[in-house]
């Protein structure tokens, strides 16, 4: 009863949508108005589980089956991730969570611990693809599949690519940007990813597109790039800066300076802030690791100290909205095969994932954003816009 009587309390704040809270066969009514959604607790959390970290104590309840929101999880997290400003979060208690080593060691494990899951638990999710960031639904009745080809295109095309220009891909993924690059533009493409079952695929489809002449992919951090002695024309980083940690963000920036060519360019692709957030607990310990989201100004304020000039910046906040509900879509479809490769926990984690993060990019959390930047001034390039 001590617990129930401290829950009910605690969740009155988050009155923004009227919802239901149902503790020990109770049903305790949050807000005015008709109820949005309902949140069961099989077992209530206790106060102290909720003021060290709201995410962390609800999602693990969540995975652990002692929670279940009553009808569409997406629907609920939509009404109540809105509200997230009003989460507890002791980041002292929290130290060792939230803010990890940046060692190279320690972030190689981390990008592992996620992209390594399995190629086949991703193929039954993703697109033919295998593009795993945000699409770009140029029309309304795009697919998923046609929505990652769209937004290749369009990185490229900003990338005013030149046949035989060197490109480099920062966090390749499992390389369709550069097989098309490639194919496309007949440029030579290098890509540089941690994860060992992206290298292991990409070089399985170089190897099928008979590519080996122009494209090749390297296991390395972006921090040993320097030491490469090789300059490009292009560079391209797509939802990978998100992963380098706070305290490298410039050298980050430093590094693409380093290796690219005077009036190169740089595209910059990734999920922002509106200001700096030390992150989510339960993103950070079940989901991305180390995993840190810049703020807008924090990457143009390093790109100016390398003297990047930026040409264009884009928000796509809400593609990564419908892109993570196709997503999620597709895992609903496939969850009987993701049972047989994992345990119900894990398939409440992956499925808790996709709908809060499509939920707190539509609540405007997190965005999304494409930044153009040229090294040095660049006086070759259209005067308008050109893609």
């Amino acid at each position: 009863m001590l617990e129930e009587t401290a829950l009910i309390p605690f969740f009155k704040k988050f009155d923004q949508y009227p919802f239901s809270v149902i503790v020990n066969n109770k049903e305790y009514k949050i807000g005015t108005g008709n109820k949005e959604f309902t949140i069961n607790f099989k077992k209530p959390i206790p106060l102290t589980s909720l003021m060290t970290s709201t995410s962390l104590a609800l999602g693990e309840a969540y995975m652990n089956g002692e929670l279940e929101v009553e009808g569409n999880l997406y629907y609920a997290l939509d009404h109540f991730l809105g509200q997230m400003d009003k989460f507890s979060t002791d980041e002292s208690a929290l130290k060792k969570l939230i803010f990890s080593s940046t060692a190279k060691q320690n972030q190689k494990k981390e990008v592992q611990s996620h992209y390594d899951i399995g190629n086949d638990f991703y193929r039954l999710w993703l697109d033919k693809t295998m593009s795993y960031s945000c699409g770009y639904f140029v029309h309304s009745n795009d697919t998923l599949e046609q929505a990652q080809i769209n937004k290749v295109d369009y990185i490229l095309e900003k990338l005013y690519l030149k046949k035989g220009m060197n490109l480099l891909d920062i966090g390749c993924g499992w390389g369709f940007l550069l097989l098309e690059a490639a194919k496309k533009y007949g440029v030579h493409g290098t890509g540089i990813t941690l994860s060992k079952e992206q290298y292991k695929e990409f070089n399985r489809k170089i190897k099928e597109e008979h590519l080996e002449e122009l494209l090749s992919v390297e296991l390395m951090d972006y921090r040993d790039l320097p030491k490469c002695r090789q300059k490009f024309d292009r560079i391209v980083s797509v939802g990978m800066v998100e992963h380098v940690g706070r305290d490298n963000y410039q050298n980050f920036m430093d590094c693409g300076k380093k290796v690219l060519k005077p009036g190169g360019l740089f595209l910059l692709h990734f999920i922002s802030g509106l200001k700096e957030y030390a992150g989510d607990p339960w993103i950070k310990k079940y989901i991305f690791p180390g995993g840190t989201i810049p703020s807008l100004r924090e990457i143009l304020s390093c790109a100016a100290e390398d003297g990047f000039h930026t040409i264009d910046v884009e928000d796509l906040r809400l593609h990564y909205n419908r892109t993570l509900l196709c997503w999620e879509e597709n895992f609903k479809n496939h969850i009987s095969e993701v049972r047989n490769m994992f345990d119900e926990r894990f398939v409440r984690m992956w499925d808790l994932y996709l709908s809060a993060c499509a939920a707190t990019f539509h609540n405007g959390i997190i965005d999304l954003h494409q930044i153009l930047f040229s090294h040095g001034a660049n006086n070759q390039l259209p005067a308008v816009r050109w893609y």
